[in-house]
């Protein structure tokens, strides 16, 4: 993975009178870098650092599910930043440029570039630049809406190249909603420390909070003082630690398949991610896992079966196991307070699967109905006429096979 950074001189004092050697870094051509390892046998959470670098290596190949254009691949470079600001925009500078790689003895090992000065900000950015040109793929959290764009914008500011959009970004809170965005307690967050502290069992003790992290820095900008960014660094470097441990739980996850989901909420999204990549096989293998691990009886409400059979029956129907599919829309059918756009979706697949496979036109007209029924609950006038227009034709083609017999 990256090599070590040459030597250089420290640029200009900064203003008020610093003290950098608290932070644990050194001068590396120009910037103000800090480096900092995990051993393989260091445990983090329900795991050690060597594991998740196992299951990574092992499942890199998958990368291309979670990142297809281009296809993500490794060697993967993780990234955080903490800024000045949090909601991003033209004043907002990163200060802080965390990447973070597995080495090749499963050590987690991070490099952090310090912006010192204001000034310093475009020589940051082609040291980082140059740090990410080494990378296969990039891998963030919440990244293509936040991290990346405020690089880039950055890189316009000072007329700079930005290259970060022509390497895979796996950007892990999308996955991550699907597959644990209900994993934490109420009110069921998704963020990075909730995520760690659920799914892998990491608990930070003094941690600084995100909303802290300007002050601190502006607190370093005007006096010099370094000591506040000791903790703004602690939490970074965790920050990248628990991203590639999501990440190899992902990794993992996909090439493993759904018997090693950890439950149906799992096994669905594992079904969509492979079904988005055009793996039905493997989707509907995960949709079935899902359903058998509900706990609920089947007739009863449950979300997770819900979306499941919903999912099964499309997979199937692109499949063209076309009764299958019917027996996953009709079982949806019985469930106690379906959703009426489910009820929707189902009657009108099962009332075209009746009048155009099955040729059984009075069970067709009879979901066609039932069809007509749902959208006038919904007030829906687009679908409403398009249900008018299919038991018009049924009752047309019901007319004709009446006459044919009678004749």
């Amino acid at each position: 993975m990256p090599a070590a950074l040459p030597a250089g001189p420290a640029p200009p004092a900064h203003p008020a009178q610093v003290d950098l050697s608290t932070l644990g870094g050194d001068w590396r051509a120009g910037c103000f870098v800090i480096d900092h390892r995990w051993q393989p046998s260091a445990r983090y959470g329900k795991e050690a650092v060597g594991t998740f670098a196992q299951c990574l290596e092992e499942a890199s190949g998958e990368g291309v599910l979670f990142a297809a254009d281009p296809p993500a691949q490794a060697p993967f470079m993780f990234v955080d930043l903490e800024t000045t600001g949090l909601s991003g925009g033209a004043g907002t500078q990163a200060f802080l440029v965390g990447c973070g790689w597995f080495d090749e003895d499963a050590a987690f090992s991070t490099r952090q570039f310090v912006l010192t000065r204001y000034a310093d900000e475009r020589l940051l950015l082609e040291t980082v630049s140059g740090e990410l040109a080494r990378a296969g793929a990039l891998v963030t959290f919440n990244g293509k809406s936040f991290d990346a764009p405020l690089l880039e914008t950055r890189h316009l500011f000072h007329r700079l190249p930005w290259t970060g959009d022509r390497l895979p970004h796996v950007d892990v809170l999308h996955p991550a909603r699907q597959f644990w965005g209900k994993a934490a307690v109420p009110p069921y967050s998704c963020s990075l420390s909730a995520l760690e502290r659920d799914i892998l069992g990491v608990r930070r003790s003094g941690d600084v909070q995100g909303f802290e992290v300007p002050a601190r820095y502006f607190h370093f900008v005007r006096t010099g003082d370094a000591s506040p960014l000791l903790p703004v660094l602690e939490h970074n470097r965790r920050d990248l630690l628990s991203l590639a441990a999501l990440t190899a739980r992902l990794f993992h996850l996909a090439r493993s398949g759904a018997e090693s989901a950890r439950d149906a909420r799992e096994a669905v999204a594992l079904g969509r991610i492979y079904a988005r990549a055009g793996f039905d096989d493997r989707a509907s293998d995960a949709y079935c896992h899902a359903i058998e691990r509900c706990r609920s009886p089947r007739g009863a409400f449950d979300p997770v079966r819900i979306d499941a059979l919903r999912l099964l029956a499309l997979a199937r129907r692109r499949a063209r196991r076309y009764e299958e599919a019917a027996s996953c829309w009709r079982e949806l059918l019985d469930v106690r307070g379906c959703p009426p756009p489910i009820v929707r979706e189902a009657t009108e697949a099962l009332a075209i699967h009746h009048e155009h496979r099955l040729r059984d036109l009075a069970t067709a007209r009879l979901f066609a109905l039932r069809t007509l029924e749902t959208v006038e609950q919904e007030r829906r006038a687009g679908w409403t006429a398009s249900v008018h227009h299919r038991l018009s034709r049924l009752d047309r083609k019901m007319s004709t096979e009446s006459l044919k017999f009678e004749v």
